[in-house]
């Protein structure tokens, strides 16, 4: 029931998956997106746990559900969940359903009689045997009613079993508590129940160390130590991984000639959009992570708020985004939204052209500095240059250099940059020949294939536990993958 779920934002593109092809036939890929994935599914979890209870229903509705779990296990990497909710499905049924099963597989007459027993079905009857079953149903009829006494035992199984509904009730609304509600602050995320509701879409992740017994400042590698990118996404994993860093930093990593100091400070700033929105920080880059208050039943603080002023903006985004692709192959666009008071810096590559920052809300300054290869003699003083720009107006960004962009507004601005990548195009030349092979193959991937997957992340899991169990018995450390630049 989540807003950006019902307005088809939290999904976006999913249908470009090839199990969504024959919806394809009558439907375009937005369309495919909000009725199918969006509505469609919506609908599904709302109403299938009430056609399970019934008889009449549960079996369209096991194969609906059926068909629901096979999809998500082509369309996602989770693991054995889907699995084992197909393994799980029978729970709905009668209790007698594997004789059920067994009763149409089975070719013993015996055994169809038993089940005809338990199930109580009667054949058909001789009039004297009709008649007899008549006066015992009028004897049942007259013969008094007993009532069930209820004991101690009853009351301790119904008290526990009121206590679990309630408390699996409470924990998705407990937000008040934990401070954890799955939408932009992400506290405690754990009993949100709010799966496959966000889309994130990171563009940047900076590490920065700084040292301040000499000033220096080190960027490290955003992956290093770590083997996803979800401790970007949660205040309380990026307190803990603040914290592995100083230790890794402080008792490893060293060059010939230097050594950080014990007196560091870790920051971070990472830029991600939600849902389709635009790309936004998410923490306060200026707070050091070493010594963030963070408590988990307090809000965080140093986190960012949604821009959500911006909503609005995505259909528009969608338009102008489809009008950028419209300009060559190799057109793209970069939607940003940032705070006053605080500046992006952000470097140009020589892989893209033809770079325009347009501000679309608010008011920004841009500080160029120019390519020191070009004009390595000049002062400091003269390689920057300054462009005061606003709504509507565009400033062009050289490559091969750093820029920053200083919001000056009262309220947050949002812009975007509009660029040519050339190094996707050179690709594309490259593996022009390779292209319709590489999508034919990702359609058809085999069984076989899928299998030797699951082999490699069963031996990875095995390796990693392996490391952390050498780690904690024999004060081993566990391979490191980063450099202090």
């Amino acid at each position: 029931m989540d807003r950006d779920w019902l307005d088809g934002y939290s999904m976006q593109n999913l249908s470009n998956h090839w199990i969504f092809d024959p919806f394809k036939v009558l439907l375009t890929s937005e369309q495919v997106d909000f009725w199918i994935i969006h509505l469609n599914g919506f609908a599904l979890d709302f109403s299938i746990g009430f056609f399970l209870i019934y008889n009449r229903t549960r079996p369209y509705a096991l194969c609906v559900l059926c068909l629901f779990h096979i999809t998500n296990s082509r369309l996602f990497t989770i693991g054995m969940f889907p699995y084992v909710c197909l393994a799980t499905m029978p729970i709905f049924c009668d209790a007698n359903w594997p004789r059920k099963v067994l009763k149409i597989f089975s070719a013993s007459k015996s055994a169809v009689k038993d089940n005809d027993q338990d199930k109580k079905c009667t054949t058909s009857l001789l009039p004297a045997e009709a008649n007899r079953a008549k006066q015992k149903v009028k004897k049942l009829k007259g013969a008094p009613t007993y009532t069930l006494k209820i004991g101690w035992k009853h009351k301790v199984v119904g008290f526990l079993l009121i206590s679990h509904i309630g408390l699996q009730a409470f924990l998705p609304y407990s937000h008040f508590i934990t401070k954890g509600y799955n939408n932009w602050t992400n506290g405690l995320y754990g009993y949100s129940w709010d799966m496959m509701v966000h889309t994130w879409d990171t563009v940047m992740a900076v590490v920065k160390v700084v040292d301040h017994e000499t000033g220096q400042e080190h960027f490290l590698d955003p992956e290093a130590w770590v083997q996803t990118d979800r401790w970007e996404k949660h205040a309380d994993m990026l307190i803990q991984y603040a914290q592995c860093l100083k230790s890794n930093l402080l008792n490893g990593v060293s060059t010939n000639d230097y050594r950080l100091s014990k007196n560091i400070s870790i920051y971070v700033d990472i830029w991600c959009s939600l849902n389709g929105r635009f790309q936004q920080r998410m923490f306060d880059p200026r707070v050091d992570l070493l010594t963030a208050d963070w408590s988990p039943i307090k809000e965080v603080s140093w986190l960012m708020p949604l821009l959500t002023e911006f909503s609005s903006w995505r259909k528009q985004i969608t338009k102008l985004e489809k009008e950028i692709y419209s300009w060559s192959e190799y057109s793209d666009v970069i939607f940003v939204a940032d705070f006053p008071d605080l500046t992006l810096e952000n470097y140009i590559s020589e892989d893209l052209t033809n770079i325009t920052l347009t501000v679309l809300e608010g008011d920004v300054i841009v500080e160029i500095g120019e390519n020191e290869t070009v004009q390595p003699m000049r002062k400091a003083k003269e390689k920057i240059s300054w462009h005061r720009i606003t709504k509507d107006e565009s400033v062009g960004i050289p490559a091969r250099t750093f820029h920053r962009v200083h919001t000056v507004s009262m309220t947050p601005a949002c812009y975007m940059y509009t660029y040519v990548n050339h190094t996707r195009q050179l690709q594309d030349q490259k593996e022009n020949g390779n292209t319709q092979n590489a999508e034919v193959g990702q359609k058809n991937k085999g069984l076989w294939n899928e299998f030797m997957l699951r082999l490699q992340n069963i031996a990875r899991a095995i390796g990693l536990v392996s490391n952390a169990i050498l780690n904690v018995l024999y004060s081993v450390p566990m391979i490191k993958r980063v450099q202090v630049v």
